[in-house]
């Protein structure tokens, strides 16, 4: 039963992700219409979606496999790196992108070392003054 319900879920995916491109192609083509004072029939933005859709089954099917060359499961910027080979312009905004990306997970890393040292910091060389008492008040009581 769970396996039915999976494959029916696995099913009506592609029909919402195909209808997802359809709706954002068809947005875009308005855009440009709309600047370049030019139409597009339904014919024509049912096409571009169409390639559109296969295109980015493709790309996933080659990430996936770039990922699995690896022997990872999980894809990297690396993969989309090597997906976008073919396009300079794409491959040097991809490659700018993933500049920046780790750049900045590296600046978030060495704030996270900064804050983590400040907390160590902060606890390290306080001993208990003359009227501090190592054990709290509650468990005085206990030991009288």
């Amino acid at each position: 039963m769970a396996e039915d319900e999976e494959r029916r879920v696995h099913r009506i995916q592609p029909k919402h992700l195909k209808a997802a491109v359809h709706y954002t192609v068809g947005g875009l083509c308005q855009e440009v219409a709309e600047d370049k004072e030019v139409q597009f029939s339904k014919q024509a933005i049912a096409a571009i979606s169409e390639i559109t859709y296969r295109q980015c089954e493709t790309f996933a099917k080659d990430l996936e496999m770039f990922a699995r060359h690896g022997k990872r499961s999980t894809i990297n910027v690396d993969d989309v790196k090597l997906l976008s080979r073919r396009s300079r312009s794409l491959h040097a905004h991809i490659s700018a992108y993933g500049e920046e990306i780790a750049s900045n997970n590296q600046e978030q890393k060495e704030k996270k070392k900064k804050k983590k040292k400040k907390s160590v910091g902060a606890g390290k060389g306080k001993l208990p003054s003359d009227g501090d008492s190592a054990v709290p008040d509650s468990e005085d009581q206990d030991m009288e």
